[in-house]
Protein backbone atom coordinates (compact mmCIF):
# COMPACT_ATOMS: atom_id res chain seq x y z
CA UNK A 1 0.00 0.00 0.00
CA UNK A 2 1.04 3.52 -0.94
CA UNK A 3 1.20 5.81 1.79
CA UNK A 4 -0.42 9.34 1.50
CA UNK A 5 1.60 11.79 0.46
CA UNK A 6 1.60 14.99 1.91
CA UNK A 7 2.35 18.11 0.59
CA UNK A 8 5.28 19.70 2.24
CA UNK A 9 5.49 23.27 3.69
CA UNK A 10 7.28 24.28 0.77
CA UNK A 11 4.38 23.01 -1.41
CA UNK A 12 1.53 24.16 0.28
CA UNK A 13 4.01 27.82 0.33
CA UNK A 14 4.20 27.60 -3.20
CA UNK A 15 0.44 26.84 -3.87
CA UNK A 16 -0.60 29.75 -1.62
CA UNK A 17 1.29 32.05 -3.63
CA UNK A 18 -0.06 30.63 -7.03
CA UNK A 19 -3.34 31.61 -4.91
CA UNK A 20 -2.97 34.81 -4.40
CA UNK A 21 -1.73 35.52 -7.75
CA UNK A 22 -4.43 34.68 -9.72
CA UNK A 23 -6.82 36.16 -7.35
CA UNK A 24 -4.77 39.15 -7.64
CA UNK A 25 -4.85 38.54 -11.94
CA UNK A 26 -8.73 38.15 -11.05
CA UNK A 27 -9.30 41.31 -9.65
CA UNK A 28 -7.13 43.58 -12.14
CA UNK A 29 -9.58 41.91 -14.79
CA UNK A 30 -12.16 43.03 -13.18
CA UNK A 31 -11.02 46.24 -12.01
CA UNK A 32 -9.86 47.17 -15.89
CA UNK A 33 -13.60 45.73 -17.17
CA UNK A 34 -15.27 47.97 -14.97
CA UNK A 35 -13.27 50.94 -14.89
CA UNK A 36 -16.05 53.25 -16.77
CA UNK A 37 -17.86 52.08 -14.53
CA UNK A 38 -16.48 52.83 -11.59
CA UNK A 39 -15.23 56.58 -12.89
CA UNK A 40 -18.92 57.17 -13.43
CA UNK A 41 -19.60 55.71 -9.56
CA UNK A 42 -17.00 57.98 -8.45
CA UNK A 43 -18.11 61.18 -10.20
CA UNK A 44 -21.64 60.35 -8.20
CA UNK A 45 -19.80 59.57 -5.39
CA UNK A 46 -18.29 63.49 -5.63
CA UNK A 47 -21.44 65.09 -6.88
CA UNK A 48 -23.29 63.86 -3.95
CA UNK A 49 -20.76 64.77 -1.58
CA UNK A 50 -20.40 68.20 -3.02
CA UNK A 51 -24.49 68.12 -3.40
CA UNK A 52 -24.61 67.20 0.34
CA UNK A 53 -21.80 69.99 1.17
CA UNK A 54 -23.54 73.24 0.03
CA UNK A 55 -27.11 71.89 1.97
CA UNK A 56 -24.81 71.90 5.10
CA UNK A 57 -23.83 75.09 4.17
CA UNK A 58 -26.87 76.69 3.85
CA UNK A 59 -28.33 74.67 6.96
CA UNK A 60 -25.56 76.31 8.58
CA UNK A 61 -26.52 79.85 7.65
CA UNK A 62 -30.35 79.41 8.06
CA UNK A 63 -29.16 78.67 11.37
CA UNK A 64 -26.96 81.60 12.23
CA UNK A 65 -29.28 83.87 10.85
CA UNK A 66 -32.06 82.05 13.44
CA UNK A 67 -30.04 82.42 16.18
CA UNK A 68 -29.37 86.32 14.78
CA UNK A 69 -33.71 86.70 14.70
CA UNK A 70 -33.43 85.10 17.92
CA UNK A 71 -31.32 87.05 19.74
CA UNK A 72 -32.47 90.10 18.57
CA UNK A 73 -35.87 89.16 19.38
CA UNK A 74 -34.92 88.02 22.91
CA UNK A 75 -32.86 91.96 23.00
CA UNK A 76 -36.19 93.53 21.89
CA UNK A 77 -38.30 91.40 24.43
CA UNK A 78 -35.80 92.71 27.38
CA UNK A 79 -36.05 96.06 26.48
CA UNK A 80 -39.55 95.95 25.80
CA UNK A 81 -39.58 94.60 29.66
CA UNK A 82 -37.18 97.15 31.28
CA UNK A 83 -39.26 99.60 29.07
CA UNK A 84 -42.50 98.50 31.07
CA UNK A 85 -40.39 97.99 34.43
CA UNK A 86 -39.58 101.25 34.35
CA UNK A 87 -43.21 102.47 33.27
CA UNK A 88 -44.48 100.63 36.06
CA UNK A 89 -41.88 102.14 38.39
CA UNK A 90 -42.99 105.73 37.36
CA UNK A 91 -46.25 104.84 37.80
CA UNK A 92 -45.55 103.81 41.32
CA UNK A 93 -43.69 106.70 42.14
CA UNK A 94 -46.16 109.24 41.11
CA UNK A 95 -48.73 107.23 43.09
CA UNK A 96 -46.50 107.56 45.86
CA UNK A 97 -46.03 111.37 45.81
CA UNK A 98 -49.95 111.99 44.94
CA UNK A 99 -50.86 109.84 47.92
CA UNK A 100 -48.95 112.05 50.42
CA UNK A 101 -49.93 114.76 48.99
CA UNK A 102 -53.55 113.78 49.32
CA UNK A 103 -52.80 112.57 53.20
CA UNK A 104 -51.15 116.26 53.36
CA UNK A 105 -54.12 117.64 52.48
CA UNK A 106 -56.40 115.83 54.67
CA UNK A 107 -53.90 116.72 57.83
CA UNK A 108 -54.24 120.36 56.71
CA UNK A 109 -58.15 120.19 56.22
CA UNK A 110 -58.44 118.24 59.59
CA UNK A 111 -56.24 120.62 61.10
CA UNK A 112 -58.21 123.82 60.07
CA UNK A 113 -61.29 122.02 60.79
CA UNK A 114 -59.91 121.27 64.58
CA UNK A 115 -58.71 124.84 64.67
CA UNK A 116 -62.18 126.18 63.63
CA UNK A 117 -63.80 124.19 66.22
CA UNK A 118 -61.40 125.23 68.98
CA UNK A 119 -62.23 128.98 67.86
CA UNK A 120 -66.09 128.41 67.81
CA UNK A 121 -65.47 126.84 71.25
CA UNK A 122 -63.49 130.20 71.93
CA UNK A 123 -65.78 132.25 70.77
CA UNK A 124 -68.84 130.39 72.87
CA UNK A 125 -66.93 131.13 76.01
CA UNK A 126 -66.90 134.81 75.20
Amino acid sequence: MKQFKQPSLADRRDMAAKARQAERERALAKAAANAPKVAEQQEARRATSEAREARAAKRKIAKQEDAARQAQAAEAKKAAIAAALQAEQEARERAQVEKAAREEALKVRQKADRDARYAARKARRK
